[in-house]
């Protein structure tokens, strides 16, 4: 496990957004078409607005979701809208490559939409994970409690009664998130300094499911000086 910490916000994102340029690039020199798990957030999104990068082929990238807002297609709280808005239209990014989850107003239930994106998810391992972490230790729409964090079989799944509004999401499970070569938990803000300690120390899933997230060769936290400030050096 990698541990990073940058002076701000804006340094954070500036990294974020090279590194995941130069990943893409890396993987796509290899001979490899890429498969990145983007996720939501102000860092995040602050991140995608300052993607850019000429050593990337963006039409030959497949891009997925950790977690949705169970809201209409082209709804301003949905992710992919504001990863649509940030980067993915800008760079040229081909619809076919972006494999949005299903939207409030399919003609299927909400599990049956979670089936279907799981269905959609590659065999292979993704090559790249983003995660955001929440105040109280979630990532993608996996919340402390919840009897979702213990899903074994499914790699995606409805979720109700969300803490976070809008109450009704789908989100990838961990046999999904932690099926992926890195994850980077990617975090800015002093409300979130507590969380990612017990994440890093001594949180348990229950209590903090960031705790959970494992990349298959490579976790990597990427966090400012305020949310890495209740951490012991």
């Amino acid at each position: 496990m990698n541990i990073e910490v940058y002076p701000d916000a804006p340094s954070l994102a500036a990294t974020i957004a090279e590194r995941l340029s130069g990943r893409i690039a890396l993987i796509q020199a290899q001979g490899r078409r890429p498969r990145i798990v983007l996720t939501g957030g102000t860092i995040a999104i602050d991140a995608y607005r300052l993607v850019e990068s000429e050593l990337v082929d963006w039409t030959q990238v497949d891009f997925y979701w950790g977690d949705e807002r169970y809201v209409p297609a082209g709804h301003a709280d949905r992710n992919d809208r504001q990863a649509r808005e940030a980067f993915l239209d800008r760079l040229g990014v081909p619809a076919e490559s972006v494999h949005a989850m299903p939207a409030h107003g399919c003609d299927v239930s909400t599990a049956e939409a979670a089936d279907h994106y799981a269905a959609a998810l590659p065999a292979e391992p993704f090559d790249l994970v983003l995660l955001g972490v929440g105040p109280d230790g979630h990532i993608a729409s996996l919340f402390p409690g919840f009897a979702q964090l213990h899903e074994s079989q499914r790699r995606a799944v409805q979720v109700f009664d969300s803490p976070k509004p809008p109450p009704v999401r789908i989100s990838l499970t961990f046999p999904a998130i932690n099926h992926s070569e890195a994850i980077w938990l990617i975090v800015a803000g002093e409300g979130k300094a507590e969380a990612v300690a017990r994440a890093l120390g001594d949180g348990t899933l229950e209590d903090t499911p960031a705790s959970g997230a494992h990349g298959l060769t490579e976790t990597t936290w990427l966090l400012d000086e305020a949310a890495a400030s209740h951490l012991t050096r």
